[in-house]
């Protein structure tokens, strides 16, 4: 009896890091999926392009802050634990949330309301840059040594999951609650308040999981030999393909997922509710096939699930954005998007473990989590502001190539990447 209890401890402490993962990005999406309703309440009535823009561009600062949050909240999982800094960053989500909420208009406040709104993110920004070095970091470590593609294939299952689940509530709103005057008006907080709740709910969650068996295993002294400079002098290479492979991974996802709502809205023409429908649906799709190729990642290996994203990436993203932008019905749309979805889980379904598996356990969640986080500040961050820049200055299909080009970035740099399949995790040093 035990024994089996034992047994499913793991499991439970997987359980329980993935869903605070989910409600982390659940609250990181949501700015994303309602920006199209609650934009003219943080920004002067113009154009709507430009109050688009406008959201896009705090959008991007809050990614500015991931650095900050990749490397302290990196520093405090390798030093005094994977589960004490999981609990901090979901704090600090959980306040950003609440900040948008009470969060007064422009109309009321004026310039201090968009201040507000950029404080509320970047606080969320600090949050998400330990949460994916830290999460990826945990469920690599919880996970038996065979599993560990398919066990940290969760954290991308989780962060798609946040995704579709605040897709699932807009849509719920539009189509049974809320007309779309109640949508701008008021409508969009209720979508904060309820990641503020559920981030209150994974507080007390996190603070009940295990911590890693690699970091229980470390000594005091180990422990005292991480930080900057030790990840930068011992690990340089390590650092430099984190950050080759986060460009075009980074920026391949949020083009395909975030921006996507307001792709099919302003260049295909879409109705809201329904390019938010469409959205949802792939996503779904896009969930079940992480644990699936994650599995098969542990059977041949990170690289080749890792080249099947940057050819088909290279070869298809420019067929796939003008075929999206020109279609006729919503079944179309789907399926396009999800012909996108499944060559971009290639390097997803890997992301976490690939990048875990590069590391010794005393500078593991600073070394995974601190260049991609550089990464996203610069590439993924700023890929909705990319892309409605190019469609503001009428070359809208010069985005479809930055894409393909950062992709192409990740293919160079998975030449040089050592195949991590058959790597110890708990050491530094390939298994005999």
């Amino acid at each position: 009896m035990q024994a089996s209890s034992s047994a499913r401890r793991p499991i439970r402490s997987v359980i329980g890091g993935s869903l605070g993962n989910l409600v982390e990005w659940y609250d990181w999406y949501i700015y994303s999926a309602f920006s199209l309703y609650f934009a003219k309440s943080f920004f002067p009535a113009s154009d709507p392009t430009a109050q688009l823009l406008s959201t896009s561009v705090v959008f991007a600062i809050g990614f500015l802050m991931r650095p900050l949050g990749g490397w302290l909240l990196g520093m405090l999982a390798d030093r005094y634990g994977r589960k004490s800094a999981l609990t901090w960053s979901i704090t600090l989500m959980c306040a950003g949330s609440l900040i948008i909420t009470f969060a007064p208009t422009y109309a009321t406040i004026g310039i201090w309301a968009p201040i507000l709104l950029t404080f509320a993110r970047m606080a969320q920004g600090l949050s998400l840059g330990g949460e994916f070095g830290t999460a990826a970091t945990y469920l690599t470590e919880i996970a038996p040594p065979d599993k560990r593609g398919f066990w940290s294939s969760f954290q991308y299952v989780t962060l798609i999951a946040g995704q579709l689940l605040a897709l699932a509530l807009l849509v719920t709103l539009q189509f049974f609650f809320l007309t779309e005057a109640q949508l701008e008006a008021w409508g969009w907080r209720l979508a904060f308040a309820t990641g503020a709740i559920l981030a209150l709910s994974v507080f007390w969650l996190r603070r009940g999981i295990d911590e890693t068996p690699d970091f229980v295993a470390e000594s005091d002294r180990e422990r005292r030999k991480g930080g900057l400079v030790t990840l930068l002098s011992e690990r340089p290479k390590q650092v430099a393909l984190v950050f080759g492979l986060s460009i075009g991974s980074n920026v391949s996802f949020y083009a395909f997922t975030t921006y996507m709502q307001k792709y099919l809205v302003g260049s295909a023409g879409f109705a809201k509710d329904k390019a938010s429908l469409v959205c949802s649906a792939a996503l779904i799709f896009y969930v079940v096939i992480q644990p699936m190729l994650g599995a098969l990642s542990d059977k041949v290996g990170r690289k080749p699930l890792l080249y099947w994203c940057w050819i088909g990436g290279i070869v298809g993203t420019v067929p796939l954005f003008t075929a999206l932008g020109r279609a006729d019905g919503m079944i179309e749309a789907f399926l396009l998007l999800c012909v996108a979805y499944l060559i971009i889980s290639g390097s997803s379904a890997t992301s976490a473990v690939v990048k875990a598996e590069l590391f010794p356990p005393h500078i593991r969640a600073l070394g995974v989590g601190l260049p991609y986080a550089v990464s996203q500040a610069i590439f993924g961050g700023t890929a909705e502001s990319v892309a409605l820049g190019f469609k503001s200055a009428g070359v809208e299909s010069a985005f479809f190539w930055y894409v393909t080009g950062c992709m192409g970035v990740a293919l160079v740099t998975t030449l040089f990447l050592p195949e991590t399949r058959w790597r110890d995790a708990s050491a530094d040093h390939p298994k005999s």
